[in-house]
């Protein structure tokens, strides 16, 4: 006890003013002082404009055919908010796609600024199957304002499906909601195609705000026929949403693309986030035009605004 009255009082001497009680020391097995228990506002702090951090370095500028502006201490980058989950298969390759693309164009050790909301799909789904979408807009526009609120400069909504409530989520926000519809046409007429098939959920390939979308760019959207589009969409819910990948699938999905040229199709827009999963645009030797990933042009749309790319 006598040790712990001296330990108070050479800690009131060395911060005048304060009170001894506010001090608690315990001593350990090795006979070393513990200060546990105290105040903060006990001691006398040094004033901030006191204290120098180390400057960082700059990175180097970077310019060319990436089109990236020049970043100093990471400043220049923006937010982007994801608003994922709907399936969170597909949003795994939105923060992966997003981050390598940040790296590639700036190089070393940098990545992406990314903030990220995932909402449970169960509940999305259901919404979709009812036919509540204004509830289920209504679900994501206040998602999408939790994104703005933590300082996200545009909101990417990880899902091509749920575009359909993409007016709602407009209207709640006052910072940009990157439309997947707008970033997958720009690079299908990049290529010089006019007409192209579609794969998504039956909402996707059968309802006029995805079509339409693309309709708007002067694009002509073919879709299979009816019991195709029942296989496409049933193994997107069934397998694909709950990370299931099966050859005999990608054999069916690969047929009804075949199908979709032989009508006229001059390339195929993969218009689901997970359908990626089954048909890799960069390995489908099989195929003798090109399929689109919407997952892959949203991610790329995103970076490009991330890094103020023209």
């Amino acid at each position: 006890m006598d040790a712990v009255r001296d330990g108070r009082a050479l800690l009131a001497l060395a911060h005048p003013g304060s009170n001894p009680r506010w001090f608690n020391l315990k001593p350990n097995i090795g006979l070393r002082w513990v200060l546990i228990g105290f105040s903060l506002d006990r001691f006398s702090m040094p004033q901030t404009s006191s204290i120098r951090l180390p400057e960082r370095p700059r990175p180097p500028s970077t310019d060319g055919a990436q089109g990236a502006s020049t970043l100093r201490y990471g400043l220049g980058m923006k937010r982007i908010g994801l608003l994922g989950g709907m399936s969170w298969e597909s949003t795994a390759l939105y923060y992966k796609y997003i981050n390598e693309a940040v790296r590639n164009r700036l190089g070393g050790l940098h990545s992406a600024d990314l903030i990220v909301v995932s909402v449970d799909f169960a509940v999305v789904e259901k919404m979709q199957a009812s036919g509540q979408w204004d509830e289920a807009g209504e679900y994501l526009a206040e998602r999408a304002r939790t994104l703005e609120q933590g300082k996200a400069d545009a909101v990417v909504l990880c899902t091509n499906t749920m575009h359909k409530v993409a007016p709602q989520l407009e209207k709640s926000l006052t910072i940009p909601l990157i439309h997947v519809g707008d970033a997958t046409a720009r690079a299908v007429l990049a290529q010089g195609i006019h007409t192209v098939g579609l794969l998504g959920t039956r909402f996707t390939m059968e309802q006029n705000f995805y079509r339409r979308r693309l309709e708007d760019h002067g694009l002509t959207v073919l879709v299979p026929e009816d019991s195709a589009r029942d296989d496409v969409h049933r193994i997107i819910y069934e397998e694909l949403c709950q990370g299931i990948v099966r050859e005999s699938s990608r054999k069916r999905y690969l047929e009804i693309v075949q199908d979709l040229v032989a009508s006229g199709a001059q390339g195929t827009i993969l218009g689901c986030t997970e359908i990626e999963m089954l048909l890799d645009p960069d390995d489908t030797p099989e195929l003798s035009t090109p399929c689109f990933s919407t997952t892959r042009l949203h991610a790329l749309a995103a970076v490009d605004i991330a890094l103020d790319a023209d």
